[in-house]
């Protein structure tokens, strides 16, 4: 990946906290995309969240 070149598809995966959601609308404003709903789960202390962003005009 180069700044030119990002990855056309990225999985998020973490905690689901604000930091978390940062993270996920740092790069939509970098030009990615959501692809699908998120998936979430609970690992028996925290909800873990995974959001699939993708690049390009699709």
């Amino acid at each position: 990946m180069t700044e030119d070149h990002p990855l056309r598809y990225r999985l998020i995966t973490g905690v689901d906290d604000a930091a978390f959601c940062e993270r996920v609308s740092d790069l939509l404003d970098q030009g990615y995309r959501l692809q699908g709903p998120p998936a979430v789960t609970y690992n028996g202390e925290n909800v873990i969240a995974a959001q699939a962003l993708v690049w390009g005009p699709y």
